[in-house]
């Protein structure tokens, strides 16, 4: 296959691409022809069919993986492909990573994190509850490490969900150190199955390389009722239900159950806080990510509608201390460390710069976490 990257003027190309968008239209002289662009993991390109009702056209739509044969043409000072043949490629032809963005971090190296996570799981039975999903079946493991977590949501590449999962577990994690009371095994349980759902989300709308329209958008919110159902009936339901409601809000505005403050468990409430950060943090297909200093502003004072107050002061707390000493670097260029993060204005920690110490501001912040 050659990538998208590496093409050039005049050069014949033959391969499987993934077709990002495609729209029928009209030459000035009234001849039907398709616009296409095609992605793969290194970019882009534009493509024409000036002839779709041609034999060597086949049906395709828009997010189909397709085969196709073209030349690259050079039109108004940008590359474009012609192409002459094309056919919707069968699952099993091609390798989702090589046309999704991939996770920066070594997929094998996140699995092997999580199982260390689960091993040190002691209840027996969600100890092989958790064997069953992430051990033993195979077919679940592959769709779950190389599944994005929801390219237009958060974690929109290839080992994103694997990512979000993990990081979201870790999250919980802090609130065990916080209240040891707390039964670690339940809320890392729930933690680490908490997305799995998302494996029964349609791969159209899951990577849809843009804003999901609202009937997408209810597909996705099903997802907490997939996890819920992949889990069955006989298990602890201080999970399932983690599980189930931790899109739920205390203000009965949240899915799939619009349940209120009185009905949502400690444990579901603990969840939604680690998954909305970890999601903030995270890039979609139309925004950057953000860096951690804003979403823990973001989070008290504008993100914090239906949330459990007394659980993300905590939260937060808990990430003030995570974050501070940590290297960064800033708008010039220079690496700096985090020195202190003011409770009131955290999108503003101070950093130091060798023997400079500032407050973050406009004209200097931080690019990204080191």
């Amino acid at each position: 296959m050659k990538f998208i990257q590496e093409f050039f003027e005049g050069c014949r190309v033959s391969g499987i691409y993934l077709c990002k968008h495609k729209q029928a239209a009209v030459t000035k002289n009234g001849k039907p022809y398709e616009n296409v662009i095609l992605q793969d993991k290194t970019g882009t390109i534009d493509a024409k069919i000036w002839d779709p009702n041609s034999l060597g056209i086949d049906d395709f739509e828009t997010l189909d993986y397709i085969e196709i044969m073209g030349d690259v043409t050079n039109f108004a000072g940008a590359l474009q492909l012609n192409i002459k043949r094309a056919r919707k490629a069968r699952e099993g032809e091609y390798d989702p990573t090589d046309y999704l963005p991939v996770s920066k971090c070594d997929i094998d190296e996140m699995y092997g994190e999580l199982m260390a996570i689960i091993k040190t799981i002691q209840n027996p039975y969600l100890s092989r509850l958790l064997e069953l999903f992430f051990v033993e079946d195979e077919a679940f493991i592959k769709r779950f490490r190389f599944n994005s977590a929801a390219k237009t949501v958060h974690h929109g590449f290839v080992g994103g969900l694997l990512e979000h999962t993990l990081n979201v577990t870790k999250l919980c994690d802090f609130y065990t150190k916080a209240y040891p009371a707390l039964n670690r095994d339940l809320l890392l349980t729930a933690a680490i199955f908490h997305d799995i759902g998302k494996t029964k989300i349609p791969e159209e709308i899951l990577n849809a390389p843009r804003k999901l329209t609202p009937e997408e958008f209810e597909v996705m919110k099903r997802h907490p009722l997939y996890s819920f159902e992949l889990l069955g009936d006989d298990i602890s339901e201080d999970v399932r239900y983690a599980v189930r409601w931790h899109h739920e809000k205390l203000d009965g505005k949240g899915y799939p159950d619009g349940l209120k403050a009185e009905s949502i468990s400690y444990f579901a409430r603990i969840t939604t806080i680690s998954d909305i950060y970890d999601a903030m943090l995270s890039a979609r297909s139309y925004k950057k990510e953000k860096i951690p200093f804003d979403v823990m502003q973001w989070f008290v004072t504008e993100g914090s509608k239906g949330i459990d107050q007394n659980l993300l002061n905590i939260f937060i707390k808990n990430m003030v201390k995570v974050y501070r000493q940590q290297q960064v670097i800033m708008s010039d260029g220079r690496e700096g460390c985090v020195e202190y993060i003011p409770l009131n204005d955290m999108d503003h920690p101070i950093v130091s710069v060798g023997e400079e110490v500032r407050q973050v501001d406009e004209d200097w912040y931080c690019v990204h976490m080191v």
